[in-house]
């Protein structure tokens, strides 16, 4: 059996920054008139920050664990860390954010950081399954956070400060596919669940896949629509396939 049995629950799909406000805009529209608003900026910041934290303390909470529960604390410590100096550095935000909408997305993020860390205690002092993965797991989430954090800084460079307007996205996998950020937040994912080699990880990253893979093909429909040169070749997640 390559993955160890564990916990298995419900999974949350991870979002990439330029897209990710969309779906906060929707929260946004259910929320009342006089909910407190944040800048963009701030508000995705907040958002992530526990969920680093949660990794950072886990090095403290759990100091025994063996090395694969070393890897998967470092690797998602890595992946929130990532995502904040994104905030900080790369992305370009415009508008504001209501504080209930923050709440419920931080929520969301940390309990994935949580669950996932937490359910590898169950693993401890198991014997290692009879194929390790692990090794090649470092090897996807180094792929996939790199290749995700290329293509957010060629996203980042098609607005100009204060400007609104949409552009193609030309560059790196944006010659195959309209999401290639989703297609290394995916493989970045299954580098974790390798690392991880339990049932609750794998079914996270499958719920990941699942989500980031839907909202590619939304966008891929979104382009089409609102630019009549768009190439029809480029596909939404996976080149070539889909």
């Amino acid at each position: 059996i390559c993955f160890k049995s564990n916990i298995a629950g419900n999974s949350w799909g991870f979002r990439n920054e330029r897209d990710s406000l969309e779906i906060f805009q929707v929260f946004n529209a259910s929320s009342s008139s006089s909910s407190i608003k944040v800048p963009s900026r701030v508000g995705m910041f907040l958002i992530y920050t526990p969920a680093f934290l949660v990794g950072v303390a886990s090095f403290w909470l759990f100091p025994d664990g063996d090395f694969r529960f070393l890897l998967l604390k470092s690797a998602i410590t890595i992946h929130f860390f990532k995502r904040i100096l994104e905030v900080t550095f790369i992305h370009k935000y415009s508008g504001e954010m209501s504080l209930d909408t923050i709440i419920i997305i931080l929520v969301s993020y940390f309990f994935i950081s949580l669950s996932l860390i937490y359910t590898q205690t169950f693993n401890q002092g198991l014997s290692e399954p009879s194929i390790d993965l692990k090794y090649l797991g470092i090897v996807l989430f180094l792929i996939g956070i790199s290749g995700n954090f290329y293509h957010h800084c060629i996203l980042s460079q098609l607005r100009t400060k204060g400007g609104k307007e949409y552009k193609i996205p030309k560059g790196g996998l944006f010659e195959l596919v309209i999401c290639p950020h989703y297609l290394f937040e995916i493989l970045g994912f299954m580098g974790i669940s390798l690392i991880s080699q339990t049932l609750y990880s794998f079914s996270t990253t499958l719920g990941i896949a699942v989500y980031l893979m839907c909202r590619g093909y939304v966008s891929r429909k979104w382009y089409m629509s609102k630019f009549e040169d768009f190439p029809k070749e480029v596909k939404a997640v996976i080149p070539y396939v889909f």
